[in-house]
């Protein structure tokens, strides 16, 4: 039945499922790569395919300022305009109260934005965004939100989630396409536990098709983040998909696994290889490091990416270095490869009741060579949800 999440093993917390869509099935955990703007960078849609992805992400703020969502539903929806036939999630513009909080003024009825295109005036209201994302013809829709910063003093985010939660209940009255277009609602609770707990029950009242973790990694401790996302799924119906925004590293990948989180999505993956900042297990490398310019060897042994199979740390090293666009492209088709490999292998030791192991071994590999990454880790064991 489209719009559920049918739940298929459990290891203590950790969960492997499917969740189904009008476009098709996809398997958790899973990592959507991010697409803003109706594009992942560097990669074409069947790329995006061979390398394992099942669902991408997109945003609704974006897509509504260009091409806007009359021309995309015109020309046959999202998926025909970008030529995508799996999946498609979009965000709702609720990160952009955060990350364009200079660009925006913040009422009860809604957001009104100014443009950071052309400088007009754009308003969000919870009704509004349901259109948008119902006009792009996507398979889930995130409804509106406020995302607060961090810090935030306690009464700061106890007010910012009940706006949330009023918009959420405007957004499930709004909706018009339940049948092949479903909803997340989304928690908020800066970083007090008996908040977020509260936005759970209160939105669990409310029946969505599942439920995202938000208002996490802007700008807190990692130890804080892993506590959270532990709290908030523990408090989500354990019937419902869970999807931990914005998140992360591929250890962060890995602990909210631990914790009971079902879908993520990230820029890391593709801005790092822009950088050239390239991800293995055992760590990750900067390939424009004077050491790899005459490295014979590919970025990561055992890899079975195109980037891998084909070219050497020394050639990438190259062109990336003469700043030819290839060099980003085949550590973004890299970078993808390996997120969509770490969640396969997650997904196979859930299945077969060795993800604790599978999570001490990475752990240990992985943070050895990532210092900057394993400085604040904290292993955080979740809350028994039987």
């Amino acid at each position: 039945m489209f719009g559920t999440f049918e739940l298929l093993k459990t290891e203590k917390t950790a969960r492997r499922g499917v969740f189904h869509t009008t476009h098709g099935s996809f398997q958790t955990p899973a990592f959507m790569p991010v697409g803003t703007q109706a594009t992942v960078k560097g990669v074409t849609p069947k790329q995006i395919d061979e390398l394992g992805a099942q669902i991408i992400l997109s945003n609704t703020y974006h897509l509504h300022l260009r091409p806007g969502e009359e021309l995309i539903e015109r020309l046959g929806g999202l998926h025909k305009f970008m030529g995508w036939n799996g999946p498609i999630l979009t965000d709702s513009g609720g990160y952009q109260v955060f990350s364009l909080s200079g660009l925006r003024k913040l009422s009860d009825h809604g957001v009104e934005f100014q443009s950071h295109l052309d400088g007009s005036k754009v308003l969000f209201t919870p009704e509004k965004v349901v259109e948008i994302q119902e006009r792009l013809g996507v398979d889930i829709m995130m409804v509106l939100d406020e995302c607060l910063g961090y810090p935030s003093e306690e009464d700061a985010a106890k007010k910012s989630l009940e706006l949330t939660l009023r918009w959420a209940e405007r957004s499930q009255v709004a909706r018009t396409k339940r049948e092949r277009t479903f909803a997340f609602g989304i928690v908020q609770g800066g970083m007090y536990p008996k908040l977020r707990e509260y936005c759970c029950q209160e939105l669990t009242k409310m029946n969505f098709e599942g439920y995202a973790i938000g208002g996490l990694s802007v700008g807190e401790p990692l130890h804080l983040l892993y506590e959270m996302a532990a709290i908030s799924a523990a408090a989500l119906p354990v019937n419902k998909i869970r999807y931990l925004m914005g998140v992360g590293t591929p250890i962060d990948l890995v602990e909210a696994v631990n914790v009971g989180v079902d879908l993520f999505d990230c820029v890391i993956p593709t801005r790092s290889a822009r950088f050239g900042r390239l991800y293995t297990l055992d760590g990750h490398l900067n390939i424009r490091n004077a050491q790899f310019r005459e490295d014979p060897r590919p970025i990561a042994e055992n890899c079975g990416c195109y980037a891998c199979s084909h070219f050497s740390r020394a050639y990438i090293s190259h062109l990336v270095h003469a700043k030819e666009i290839l060099g980003v492209q085949l550590g973004t088709i890299h970078n993808l490869f390996f997120y969509q490999e770490l969640m396969r292998k997650i997904r196979e030791a859930i299945a077969s009741e060795q993800f604790s192991a599978f999570r001490q071994e990475f752990r240990s590999r992985y943070l050895l060579n990532s210092e900057e990454e394993s400085a604040d880790i904290r292993s955080f064991e979740p809350r028994d949800e039987s």
